[in-house]
């Protein structure tokens, strides 16, 4: 697998979308979300946590600069934090938004979905719970893939059966018809003792041949500190990660977390992702490939 293929940040100029909301860690901008929109203009969502926890909505006709057309802040939702976002652009036109609400005074999260005709009218918009957790397992960090009828999301769960040890990850694949109703289909993306992601392994997204991109760190000590790597379907000459995947052992690993593959009008790709600076506040990138 030659480095040259793999769509992963650091090999070429970039551009900064979103500065850090403030020096410092927990500073952060970034966990990116992108779709195109009917006009070729590309829609981002993003999260931004500092003084103030929330997710927000641009829009670019380049890719590189946008502009801000709605801000969802965490009291929406009635959460003491919110994650990244993932937004998908229905066949009549409609926005819907998926979001990842924390639960106030617990390590639980859970994700819930907004419509509306429009991005600017979505931080009006009713929220329905979609992915709701449970007291073992929080859930957070969408990446949704929509073909048709067929929808496909990979989940990252947290798990919080041992207390004082929710910064455990893994990736979860689930189905449906909607995009509303989910069917769960297990584990598909899990950390590798002794490895660099082996407290976990936090899919990012997902690439056409059946290959996706995930985030892992090795401890604990490394939480917000992951860096990316590249995994495959485990079974060859099945694509699709319904099977599972494995991390790939030669892939380069790169010190960013968050990326998003976004496929152009004319076939290049565009990365987001979020940087970590000096100072350990986060920026949100963006490369075109």
């Amino acid at each position: 697998m030659p480095q040259s293929v793999l769509p992963l940040p650091g090999g070429r100029p970039y551009s900064v979308v979103a500065a850090a909301p403030g020096p410092g860690p927990h500073q952060w901008a970034g966990a990116p979300g992108a779709t195109l929109d009917s006009d070729g203009s590309v829609v981002l969502a993003y999260r931004v946590r500092g003084e103030d926890d929330h997710n927000v909505i641009a829009r670019s006709a380049d890719g590189a600069r946008f502009t801000t057309v709605a801000v969802l802040r965490k009291e929406l939702f009635g959460a003491s934090m919110v994650e990244r976002p993932a937004i998908v652009r229905l066949d009549d036109g409609t926005w819907r938004l998926y979001v990842c609400c924390a639960v106030p005074g617990t390590p639980r999260w859970w994700i819930g979905a907004l419509e509306a005709p429009t991005l600017e009218e979505l931080p009006a918009a009713a929220v329905v719970p979609v992915f709701r957790g449970d007291d073992v397992t929080a859930v957070k960090d969408p990446v949704i893939r929509r073909d048709g009828d067929r929808w496909q999301a990979w989940i990252c769960c947290h798990e919080l059966d041992v207390p004082s040890e929710e910064d455990r990850m893994h990736t979860s694949y689930a189905t449906s018809g909607d995009g509303l109703e989910w069917t769960w289909h297990g584990r598909v993306l899990a950390g590798r003792p002794g490895e660099w992601d082996a407290r976990g392994a936090r899919l990012t997204s997902v690439l056409p041949d059946g290959r996706a991109l995930y985030d892992g760190r090795a401890s604990k000590e490394e939480n917000w500190f992951e860096r990316t790597g590249v995994a495959a379907p485990a079974e060859p000459g099945r694509p699709g990660v319904t099977v599972g995947l494995t991390a790939v052992p030669d892939a380069p690993v790169v010190d960013v977390r968050y990326v998003e593959v976004l496929t152009l009008p004319d076939g290049g790709r565009r990365l987001y992702y979020e940087a970590r600076l000096p100072d350990e506040s986060h920026e949100l990138r963006t490369e075109l490939l």
